[in-house]
């Protein structure tokens, strides 16, 4: 047996990037074993799969590695080592088959993650990846050895290196708390402060607005802020915002609000009519028609839609209607909370962990996914720099090991 098949590693979490690392590593003959404080594997993965699995995204790749923002650069070798292109191979090496929608987003055939996640335990079982459900990570004991509460007692583990992959803040019902921040603050390690992102927005919505029309879509709208632009849907809420276009802007939104107490968001409900064709069409006669019915007629407005406009104050004619038609002003106050967001902001600094994910202070310790300080949209980019960093973790791993 070489010394590699030796090498005993402890992979902390058991969602998309510790599940990833743990096969790299037991692919390259090390003794693996994951540990999850939840009952069963995959928990928050199941959950992304209920409404069709988006894997990653078929854009090319120079936009696709600029989702990530201010961590753009930094993830940027990472997901060049293991693009799109490679989960896709991934999931069809497991036996689910892809498709690109319409959208250009990625998802398997079957749409949704169960029997992925099923096909993936078996890879895993048959690596011999041994998997501890139920054991809670509490961090470090007096002598240094991982630290958990197992289903019958105190455990303790000494692997020669481990992975950390224990997700954002924003799904504690599924495993993802953020309580091991405290953990990893108390040896150092740099933690920025979790924010939601993905999230939806508070708006002060008249009375009879949030009535009438709290969870109605605003379909094929452009929505705007700060420079950015984004072409998608909404939906109106009883507190305010939310929906896929809102989620693009929500770094912005987010930061704005922190800093200036608001942030006035644009919303375009006709993207496709240009403001003088909307202008022409609008100087029409009425013909008895009442506002909401002309308005309908004549620029395609649903009652959400014509309803939003009176939001913002009373009603003008003709080209500044058109105006307000293109850039219908609503002011948000408010994130909504972590615990109802998509995914967050902050975690483990990235300047904490080295080119390898190891964490500086923490030699042989390696954090992964969505515990780092990183954000991304929805659309599979999520997903993919999950995976990736999982890769990059493992990789980085067997480096470390080689060189000891």
């Amino acid at each position: 047996m070489s010394n590699e098949r030796q090498h005993q590693v402890a992979v902390i979490g058991a969602g998309p990037t510790g599940l990833m690392a743990a096969e790299i590593l037991s692919a390259a003959g090390m003794a693996v074993t994951v540990y999850d404080r939840m009952p069963s594997p995959g928990r928050k993965l199941l959950m992304a799969g209920r409404g069709g699995l988006n894997l990653t995204h078929s854009e090319p790749f120079d936009k696709f590695a600029g989702r990530y923002g201010a961590a753009s650069d930094r993830l940027r070798p990472i997901l060049e080592a293991f693009p799109p292109a490679a989960l896709v191979a991934w999931a069809e090496g497991l036996g689910e088959h892809t498709f690109i929608g319409s959208s250009g987003r990625i998802f398997p055939k079957a749409m949704k993650a169960s029997p992925l996640l099923r096909a993936w335990l078996r890879r895993l079982g048959g690596q011999g990846v041994e998997l501890r459900t139920r054991h809670d990570w509490l961090g470090w004991d007096d002598e240094g050895a991982l630290a958990f509460h197992g289903p019958d007692g105190p455990v303790t583990a000494e692997p020669d290196a481990t992975v950390l992959a224990l997700g954002g803040a924003s799904w504690g019902k599924l495993g993802s708390d953020g309580r091991w921040s405290g953990s990893l603050a108390a040896r150092g390690v740099g933690i920025a402060p979790f924010q939601p992102s993905n999230c939806g927005f508070v708006a002060d919505w008249s009375s009879l607005f949030r009535a009438r029309f709290g969870g109605t879509p605003l379909k094929g709208i452009a929505l705007r802020f700060e420079g950015q632009s984004v072409r998608g849907d909404a939906v109106v809420t009883h507190y305010g915002i939310e929906g896929g276009a809102v989620y693009a802007l929500s770094p912005a939104l987010r930061d704005a609000i922190a800093r200036d107490g608001k942030a006035v968001l644009e919303i375009d409900l006709r993207p496709d009519m240009t403001r003088s064709r909307l202008t022409d069409r609008l100087s029409r006669p009425a013909k008895g028609q009442s506002l909401s019915t002309f308005l309908r007629k004549a620029a395609h407005l649903p009652p959400v839609a014509v309803n939003l406009l009176r939001e913002a104050g009373d009603l003008p004619s003709g080209g500044a209607l058109a105006a307000l038609i293109k850039s219908v002003p609503v002011t948000l106050t408010a994130t909504q909370p972590i615990d109802r967001a998509i995914s967050t902001a902050g975690g483990v600094s990235l300047d904490a962990v080295d080119d390898d994910l190891m964490i500086r202070a923490l030699p042989g310790v390696f954090a992964a996914g969505e515990m780092l300080d990183w954000e991304a949209p929805t659309g599979g980019y999520l997903l993919q720099a999950s995976f990736a960093t999982g890769v990059a973790a493992a990789r980085g791993v067997r480096a470390w090991l080689g060189e000891r």
